[in-house]
C-alpha cells in the first residue's frame, strides 16, 4: 500500500466492504471503524484471530476466531446473538480484491498471519480428511459424526432443549403456546398422521432421547422401538422409560438403524435423522424403511430441507462444528426418493416458521442457562451453539431452509394403501 494509506487492521477490513459497517469494529492494534454509537461491536483481540480470518475467509475463519475467544462480541448475549447476526448477515458483504491489492494487504497485515493456527478443539477434520478415515455414510463414520454432535452432555441438552428433550422442530398451535406444549403437539401430530392405535408396533429410527417413543406408548398404547447411534441418548432414554413405567411397552436401543432385525411394523417414524443420511443414500434409506412396514403401514419422515432441489454443499461452519457429513436436499428430492423406493406419498407439510420459533426458544434457554452450560461443556462449545442456533433461525426465517414432514404408505400387492379418502388427523 502507498505510504499515505492507512494500513491499520480495521481500515483495511473497512476498505474491502461493499457498504458501510453496521457495527463498531475494533482491533488489537488500536484501530477502529464503523459508527461510534453502534449498539453492537466486534473486537479482534490478537494476531491469532487475524490469522484465522486471513487463512479461512468467510464463515469458517469467523467461527474459529469467535469460538477461540480471539474475536469477541459486545451488545448481545453469546447464547442468543440473533439480533447482531441478522444485522451482519443483511449488511456485511465483502468484495474480492485484485491480485496486486491482495498482495499489498498481506504485506500490510503481515505475511506471518498466512500461517494457519491450529483450529479450536471443537472443530472436526475437513470432509476430505474424514473421507480418508472412513467411507461417507459407513456405519463407523456415521457413529463418529453422531457422537460428535449428540454426545456433548445430556445435562447441556436438558438446559437448552427443556424437559421434552426434543431436538427437532416443534409445532406451535398458536402464539400463546410454550416450547414444551409445542413439542408435545409435534409428537402428537406425528402419532395422528401415523394413525397409531393400541397394540400396533412403531419403529422410530434416530429416536434421540426417546420423546416420541414415550409419547406414542403413553398416549396411544403402541409397542414402540427406538434406535439411536448416540450412547448418551440411549442411556437417558432408558432411564426415562424406566422412570415412567413404560419398559413393558417401549424400548430404546443403541444401534444403527440399518442393523434393526425386527420387521412387520405398523408404522415407522424418522424425525430429524435424514439430515445425516446423505442424498446419495436416500434410495437405500427409503427402501430399508419400506421393508420394515406391513402392507398398509405408514412412514412419517420429518427432516430439514432446502428451498430448492439443486445440489448444494453444506457450509464449512456447519460441517466442521455442528453436523459433520450432514447434507440437505429439497422436498422434491425427498418425495422423489420415497416414490422411487416403492412408497406412495400421501401428504407433505412444510413447518418452516415453526422451526424458527423453536430455535428462538432454544436460544433463550441457552442464554438463560449460560453459566451452567459453560460449566458443563466449556465456553467454546457454548459459543458454537449460540451462533449455530441464531444462524439457523435466520436461515429458516429467510426461507433458505425449510422443514418438511412427508407421510407415505407401503401399499399391498394390489395397490391398496388403507389411506382414507381424506386425511384422518386433526390439524
Amino acid at each position: 500500500m502507498d505510504a499515505q494509506e492507512d494500513t491499520s487492521i480495521c481500515s483495511i477490513i473497512e476498505s474491502l466492504m461493499t457498504a458501510d459497517l453496521p457495527v463498531r469494529l475494533t482491533a488489537y492494534d488500536g484501530s477502529a471503524a464503523g459508527p461510534r454509537n453502534a449498539h453492537y461491536g466486534l473486537h479482534l483481540r490478537n494476531g491469532r484471530g487475524l490469522a484465522y480470518l486471513m487463512t479461512a475467509p468467510g464463515d469458517l475463519g469467523f467461527a474459529r476466531a469467535y469460538v477461540s475467544g480471539d474475536l469477541t462480541l459486545t451488545g448481545a448475549h453469546p447464547g442468543d446473538p440473533y439480533a447482531v447476526m441478522s444485522l451482519l448477515m443483511s449488511n456485511l458483504e465483502f468484495r474480492r480484491p485484485g491480485v496486486v491489492e491482495a498482495a499489498r494487504i498481506v504485506r500490510a497485515l503481515g505475511v506471518s498471519h498466512l500461517k494457519p493456527p491450529p483450529p479450536p478443539p471443537q472443530e472436526q477434520l475437513p470432509r476430505w480428511r474424514r473421507a480418508v478415515e472412513g467411507l461417507r455414510a459407513s456405519m463407523s463414520r456415521d457413529a463418529g459424526a453422531i457422537q460428535h454432535h449428540y454426545d456433548v452432555s445430556n445435562r447441556f441438552y436438558e438446559l437448552v432443549l427443556g424437559p421434552s428433550m426434543a431436538y427437532t422442530c416443534a409445532v406451535f398451535a398458536d402464539d400463546s403456546k410454550s416450547l414444551e406444549e409445542a413439542q408435545t403437539e409435534k409428537f402428537d401430530l406425528i402419532c395422528r398422521k401415523l394413525d397409531l392405535r393400541p397394540g400396533q408396533r412403531l419403529l422410530d429410527v434416530g429416536c434421540g432421547w426417546g420423546g416420541l417413543v414415550r409419547h406414542a406408548a403413553t398416549e396411544y398404547g403402541v409397542r414402540a422401538l427406538g434406535v439411536t447411534l448416540s450412547l448418551e441418548q440411549a442411556h437417558w432414554a432408558k432411564e426415562a422409560l424406566d422412570r415412567d413405567g413404560l419398559s413393558d411397552l417401549a424400548e430404546v436401543r443403541h444401534l444403527d438403524y440399518r442393523t434393526v432385525m425386527d420387521s412387520d411394523f405398523d408404522a415407522v417414524s424418522s424425525i430429524g435423522m435424514m439430515e445425516h443420511v446423505g442424498v446419495r443414500n436416500y434410495p437405500t434409506y427409503f427402501s430399508f424403511l419400506r421393508d420394515k412396514l406391513v402392507p398398509g403401514g405408514r412412514l412419517l419422515n420429518h427432516c430439514i430441507t432446502r428451498s430448492h432441489n439443486r445440489p448444494t454443499r453444506t457450509g464449512a461452519f456447519i460441517d466442521r462444528y455442528v453436523f459433520p457429513d450432514g447434507e440437505l436436499a429439497g422436498s422434491g428430492t425427498v418425495v422423489g426418493a420415497a416414490q422411487d423406493a416403492g412408497l406412495e406419498v400421501q401428504h407433505t407439510e412444510n413447518l418452516r416458521p415453526h422451526y424458527a420459533r423453536t430455535l428462538a426458544a432454544w436460544s433463550r434457554n441457552l442464554a438463560t442457562n449460560w453459566e451452567e452450560c459453560v460449566a458443563e461443556v466449556g465456553v467454546g462449545t457454548s459459543r458454537v451453539w449460540g451462533v449455530y442456533m441464531a444462524g439457523s433461525r435466520i436461515a429458516f426465517e429467510r426461507d433458505e431452509i425449510e422443514l418438511h414432514q412427508v407421510l407415505a404408505t407401503r401399499n399391498d400387492d394390489r395397490g391398496a394403501s388403507g389411506f382414507p379418502l381424506r386425511p384422518n388427523w386433526r390439524v
